[in-house]
């Protein structure tokens, strides 16, 4: 049983990489706000964390529950969906009226800073994170019942999982501080803005086509 534990957790660890290494609405967000170096630790925390404690219900069983309230995954897609749409248009938005206060399409220090920024960021990330129906299949349902194959090494499957989601995430939000270099341009920025606008709006659609 010992010996079984690690392959148990190195399958989680590949197995929760797979499922959130893609270019989606949290990911495109969490990288944004490393390039901006706002509130990374508090998105990469909440993002990391979220997915714990979803990881955690799912090895626990709690996606049958889940499953048998489809009606309440159908009201997170028409909720997800609106807001990623929105904020889809505000970062075109950007695109077409770029910050004035910003230096290379990055703001200086002092502009943006402070709780207000801080709040919104944390804000934000919550509802991406928890207002997206797709966390809850990946989390609860998919990698619940892949644990649950696991017998008694379901724990440990899920471990590697949660490990795999800390790992990207904190890469993801610190990594991105090395793009500040290459998106030092206005036009490199607002092509970053343009992903994100995209993808937003393209994972906001969908949500609510399939709500």
């Amino acid at each position: 049983m010992t010996y079984a534990i690690i392959p148990a957790a190195l399958a989680g660890f590949g197995t929760g990489l797979s499922l959130i290494v893609a270019i989606g609405a949290q990911n495109a967000f969490v990288l944004r706000q490393g390039v901006r170096r706002q509130s990374v630790f508090a998105v990469v925390a909440i993002c990391g964390l979220s997915d714990a404690a979803l990881i955690a219900l799912g090895v626990a069983g709690v996606g049958a529950f889940v499953t048998a309230w489809p009606a309440a995954l159908t009201l997170v897609g028409l909720l997800g969906g609106t807001f990623l749409i929105g904020y889809g248009a505000l970062a075109a938005r950007r695109v077409l009226r770029p910050d004035p206060d910003a230096i290379g399409g990055i703001p200086e220090s002092g502009s943006g800073s402070g709780s207000a920024t801080a709040r919104r960021a944390v804000l934000t990330c919550l509802a991406m994170t928890w207002l997206n129906p797709h966390v809850y299949l990946d989390t609860v349902l998919l990698l619940g019942s892949l644990a649950a194959g696991r017998g008694d090494l379901r724990w440990a499957f899920g471990a590697g999982a949660v490990l795999a989601s800390l790992t990207w995430f904190g890469a993801l939000g610190y990594g991105a501080r090395l793009l500040s270099g290459p998106l030092g341009r206005p036009s490199a920025w607002r092509a970053l803005d343009g992903l994100v606008a995209a993808t937003m709006i393209t994972m906001g659609g969908l949500l609510l086509a399939r709500a």
